[in-house]
């Protein structure tokens, strides 16, 4: 269970409590680290638990597609080792003209040589993978059986418990009001708590990163901004029959599978923002519902039990910020996911331990400096829906 004290140093400092923050804690504990984690709120409260679920390798560039192989290798081992869930149901995305052909096969070309088992498959192949499926405009589809889905509060709960079983700490309720700097280094964190000596902070706040920026005096421009994303949960339908998660850019960006319940969990593109209020909207409830029934047009006899929202932290080219930020000694940024911070934990954690314990990593950490919006050096824009 995390601490209720605030303990008075700790080597290693991360700001959030999410499942990037709590999955660097795991892999530093893991290496004998001392860390501690601090969380306004509680563990996972502000984006993991209202996250879509999904975990895919289906992306569009070399880096992306390296990490979340990476990631796919962790989240098999750790489930595994800890017990929660997570099932390689696949990724189906659906394609429904030539030019979106044409942009899979290169994107099926980077994926294949990474060795991620992605192929190109017919109307009919995508029908029978999932039989309530329209295909009538479906023309072709990308299908790697190897992607999956997690539960966010059952893994997200493992990984903290297991971090505190190698000595890490997680401390909740705890909010971070300033940072206590001398000489461009950092000696500790002022809480409402009290203080904190430590001489690494590792802001993984996600939404808040900027925030955090700003409280420690980064001048450097990191550009991660909240929108506001809704999903739904319907009632149970049959089991099994959406077991991938579906994707359909025609159809509103619109992303939707099948929890362990039976019902139908997903989203579509309708974003607000940038924004923190998190209210939910009637304009996404009746794009939402439109849109999942011109997919699987049997959805329309479903209720919809629940809506909710969360945060994607967007930066301009929606991939993450993460490494060292050297205006502040010993200072690291892992945020700004842009919706993808759920899938990539596990090898984000890897990459940013490599860099804290080692100051290099075997992952392609290049692709997301955090300097790379000051040099005008966007990356190409990484694949998101919902």
């Amino acid at each position: 269970m995390p601490s209720k004290e605030l303990p008075e140093r700790s080597e290693i400092v991360i700001i959030g409590g999410g499942i990037i923050g709590v999955t660097i804690a795991h892999e530093l504990a893991k290496r004998g680290e001392e860390v501690t984690v601090i969380e306004k709120r509680f563990i996972g409260s502000g984006s993991t638990f209202r996250c879509g679920t999904g975990i895919r390798q289906q992306f569009n560039d070399e880096a992306n597609v390296q990490v979340m192989k990476r990631s796919v290798e962790l989240w098999k081992k750790y489930s595994e080792e800890y017990g929660f869930s997570f099932e390689q149901t696949g990724y189906l995305f659906l394609l429904y003209d030539d030019d979106e052909v044409e942009e899979f096969k290169r994107n099926i070309a980077i994926q294949n040589r990474f060795g991620v088992p992605t192929r190109l498959i017919t109307p009919e192949e995508a029908k029978e993978i999932v039989p309530l499926l329209d295909i009538s405009e479906v023309i072709a589809a990308s299908w790697n059986p190897t992607d999956g889905k997690a539960d966010p509060f059952h893994s997200t709960a493992k990984f903290a418990l297991n971090a505190e079983r190698f000595g890490a700490k997680l401390v909740e309720y705890t909010e971070v009001k300033d940072f206590i700097i001398e000489n461009g280094e950092i000696k500790g964190l002022k809480t409402n708590r009290g203080v904190i000596r430590t001489g690494t902070v590792i802001n993984a706040t996600n939404a808040w990163a900027k925030l955090i920026n700003a409280m420690a005096g980064i001048k450097t421009q990191i550009p991660i901004e909240p929108y506001k994303h809704q999903a739904v949960i319907t009632q149970p339908i049959k089991k099994g029959s959406i077991n991938p998660m579906v994707i359909s850019f025609k159809y509103g960006h619109a992303y939707l599978t099948q929890t362990a319940h039976g019902g139908v969990v997903g989203g579509v593109g309708y974003e607000l923002g940038p924004t923190y209020d998190l209210s939910p909207t009637y304009e996404f409830l009746r794009e939402v519902s439109y849109y999942f029934t011109k997919i699987i047009p049997a959805l329309r006899e479903l209720l919809i039990l629940r809506t909710w929202a969360g945060y994607y932290a967007k930066t301009p080219d929606s991939n993450a910020a993460i490494g060292k930020i050297e205006e502040l000694s010993d200072y690291y940024i892992a945020a700004g996911f842009s919706g993808h911070g759920f899938m990539m934990a596990p090898a984000v954690a890897e990459m940013v331990a490599d860099l804290v314990t080692k100051g290099r990593t075997d992952l392609p950490a290049e692709w997301y400096d955090p300097y790379r919006f000051e040099r005008g050096e966007l990356r190409t824009t990484a694949i998101q829906m919902g």
